[in-house]
Parts: structure tokens; sequence; C-alpha cells
């Protein structure tokens, strides 16, 4: 049994505007806004960003910067409704549906980007047989 859970990770973007309204309306996120910026809450985990007007104290070795994040979002519905759900906001895939495995097991995903070039991944365990 783990003894740790992911809480949150740090992403960073160039422009507020911008990220939060693709975060919000494509992802689902609520905007935490910050005393100097905004974080993504996504039910009990959070993306920190960093962005215009951010210094964060502590920082890896090398800082996240805008368009360098892979994150994965599991989608709840066949896989044809997160395409869909792409297409209604505007948002070209970058690939699939591909078969892959993730947190939960065999899923399928597709990939796109975020306004910044970060790769981004709706994976859906709901298998087609």
């Amino acid at each position: 049994m783990a003894v740790v859970k992911l809480d949150h990770c740090v992403i960073h973007v160039s422009d507020w505007r911008r990220a939060n309204a693709f975060y919000r309306d494509v992802l689902g996120a609520q905007l935490v806004e910050r005393p100097t910026g905004f974080a993504y809450r996504f039910g009990d985990t959070q993306l920190n960003v960093h962005g215009p007007g951010v210094q964060p104290a502590e920082v890896a070795r090398i800082p996240v910067a805008p368009g360098n994040s892979d994150l994965c979002f599991e989608w709840r519905g066949p896989i044809d409704t997160a395409i869909a759900h792409l297409a209604r906001h505007g948002v070209a895939l970058e690939r699939g549906p591909l078969r892959r495995f993730g947190a939960k097991g065999p899923g399928t995903s597709v990939y796109f980007r975020d306004p910044d070039g970060s790769l981004m991944e709706f994976m859906s365990y709901d298998i087609v047989a």
C-alpha cells in the first residue's frame, strides 16, 4: 500500500487569461485565485501554476517552463465523447485514439495541446469490445 498520494504538481503558463479559459473550459478545472496568480483544482488534485507575476521560492533544479509539461487526465466516459468535447472547444487532436496504459490499467487516449504547447492527454478506461 502506498504511503503517499499525489497532492499537486506545477505547470507554467505564459498568459493567465488564455490559460485560465483553457483549463476551466476544456479541462473542467476549478480556478483557485491566489495572491499572485491561480491554481487549477480537479477534485482533490491540484495544479499549482507559475505564470506572469509569480516568483516561487522553491523550484526544480530546471524550473518548469511554459509548454514543457505532459499531463494526462482521466476522461469519464467513452473516448468518442472526449473527441467531441475537444472539437466543440476548437482544440485540435495531436494523436489518437490510441491504446495506452494508465494508473487504472489499459485505456484509450487522445492527445492535444494547451495554449502554451504542453501535451495533454484524455484517457478513457471505458473499453469498447
